[in-house]
């Protein structure tokens, strides 16, 4: 594992797998669930990474680090908490909307992979409607551009939107790589990193808006 790779799993683990288990806790307990968000963010923006050790701690304290392929449980994880709160656009305009709608169904496709991979078939499906679920994605990040204030976010989103299509081709070349030395890791590991470009889209847009 490369430590651009140990990079990703950080940035993606208080989002992914933390955020998650706190918006659950807030349907029982709003207060304590908004005590442990702050407090787990503000470690966070002080420590980029902390959460991620803190996972790798667990995991160590259980005996199961070295078990749990990490990669792979990330993926998966992202799939079904594909519309975290962490992510998703509070304006109403349809536009916005349809941005929320394309990127979650993008990270839900991606999340399937690893139980789709091992049947051909329905892994050529998957690679279809991932290719599918891209265009939309990028059709509808246009769908926004207008609608964001300020030339400085608009800038940014346009970089934003030339770093997912770097990982897009990225991710079309590790498949196609695939098909030739069956490196199922691989795949995962791009799959994380489009997953994250989306959510760094999503943040973008959040935060520009």
């Amino acid at each position: 594992m490369t430590m651009g790779d140990e990079s990703l799993f950080a940035a993606m683990a208080y989002p992914v797998v933390i955020g998650p288990i706190l918006e659950k806790l807030e349907q029982t307990n709003m207060a304590a669930a908004q005590t442990l968000r702050a407090a787990l963010t503000k470690a966070e923006a002080h420590h980029p990474g902390l959460t991620y050790e803190l996972i790798k701690g667990i995991l160590r304290k259980a005996e199961l680090q070295g078990r749990v392929d990490m990669c792979e449980t990330l993926l998966r994880v992202e799939g079904l908490n594909s519309d975290s709160e962490e992510f998703r656009l509070d304006r109403p305009e349809p536009a916005f909307q349809e941005l929320n709608q394309r990127a979650a169904s993008l990270k839900k496709i991606l999340g399937k992979i690893p139980d789709e991979i091992y049947d051909r078939r329905k892994f050529l499906d998957t690679i279809r409607d991932i290719a599918s679920a891209i265009k939309t994605l990028l059709d509808a990040v246009n769908g926004v551009f207008n609608s964001i204030d300020g030339q400085a976010h608009k800038q940014v989103l346009e970089q934003r939107k030339r770093e997912f299509v770097k990982y897009s081709k990225r991710f079309s070349n590790t498949l196609k790589d695939y098909f030739k030395d069956n490196q199922r890791t691989v795949v995962f590991m791009s799959a994380n990193y489009l997953i994250n470009q989306t959510n760094m889209i999503m943040k973008c847009v959040k935060v520009a808006s």
